[in-house]
């Protein structure tokens, strides 16, 4: 069976047998596992089931300002610290939504190929896919702050409702691109909880994210792909919503936050779950015996009737000792019963 037939077979709810993993990795881990194991190219060889590569607009470097890039929405993001890999803004467009103009973007349809071209040609038997990070909710933030997108919600609503068609908008064109290619699904990033439930609630989200997700979701299905959502922390109350509208496959699934058992028995035939393994707890501070033992508990749990992918919580960051990551590892390559 190939990885892409594990993963497919997976998502459809069918056991397989080994369950598909994935892990991803921080610039400064991935520096500190090839340190520890005397090989950069380590993990072209960990045996992966997962390939793909999010879209977002060019991005330049910020004249006399080493470590800092403007994004193609105009924001400015710090990279010199601790986070090389996402950034701290620097510069967002603060202002009132009332009188936000959604930036002049002419999306570059060769950029966006490009990836799709080089995901697919780099493939091998991997389950395959592309989709946009910052996707809605988090676009939004990022372009007026936290606090602005907040507080809109309740004070300017109908001028939220404008921004977030705008990003929606945007993105059905980069969606337009991206199913003109033979990928396997189409993953969104849109970060929507807390450590105890959601951001800006339940009745809020299903006002302003929840018309947005769904347009995009079934532009996907439509097209007969996988539709995979990344958000960190407490998401369940959204679970059913997510599923009616054509979820297939949640990301993080923090272990921390929710009772994997419970929400295994619960969703575990209409929603799958990648993800499972804490970067917040075992992963940094565990030992190596740990970490095998709390994977293999978690994959004999979610293994049941398919529907998991094995993976960290999120990409593995430098906190976390390469011993560990390696331990997981091994679970991995196992067919643990």
């Amino acid at each position: 069976m190939t990885k892409r037939a594990r993963v497919i077979d997976a998502l459809n709810h069918i056991e397989t047998d080994i369950v598909p993993y994935h892990a991803g990795f921080t610039m400064r881990a991935h520096e500190a596992m090839a340190d520890y194991l005397g090989d950069p190219d380590f993990h072209e060889k960990i045996g992966d089931h997962l390939h793909y590569m999010t879209y977002s607009a060019p991005m330049q470097a910020v004249a006399g300002k080493e470590g800092f890039i403007r994004d193609g929405f105009g924001v400015v993001w710090n990279r010199s610290g601790v986070d090389k890999d996402i950034g701290i803004i620097v510069e967002p467009f603060v202002c009132s939504l009332e009188a936000y103009t959604f930036p002049t973007l002419e999306l570059d349809e060769r950029d966006v190929r490009n990836m799709c071209e080089s995901l697919l040609r780099d493939s091998g038997e991997r389950f395959t896919f592309s989709g946009i990070g910052f996707s809605m909710f988090e676009r939004a933030w990022t372009l007026c702050g936290m606090e602005n997108v907040l507080m809109g919600m309740i004070l300017y609503p109908e001028a939220l409702e404008q921004l977030l068609d705008d990003i929606c908008d945007y993105n059905m064109k980069i969606l337009d691109i991206l199913l003109d290619y033979d990928l396997d699904g189409v993953y969104f990033g849109d970060d929507w909880g807390q450590q105890k439930g959601l951001i800006m609630g339940a009745e809020n989200w299903r006002r302003f994210i929840k018309p947005r997700m769904k347009r995009m979701y079934q532009r996907v299905k439509e097209s007969g792909k996988f539709v995979l959502q990344h958000s960190c922390g407490d998401i369940e109350e959204l679970f059913p919503d997510l599923i009616e509208i054509g979820l297939d496959c949640y990301q993080t699934f923090q272990p921390e936050i929710y009772d994997i058992e419970k929400i295994k028995a619960q969703y575990g035939d209409k929603l799958s779950f990648w993800g499972g393994i804490s970067t917040q707890h075992i992963l940094p501070h565990g030992t190596p015996d740990e970490v095998k033992n709390e994977v293999a508990r978690i994959i004999k749990i979610m293994r049941k009737g398919g529907g998991y992918i094995a993976a960290p919580t999120h990409s593995l960051t430098y906190d976390i000792p390469p011993e560990n990551i390696a331990a997981m590892l091994e679970v991995f390559r196992q067919n643990v019963d």
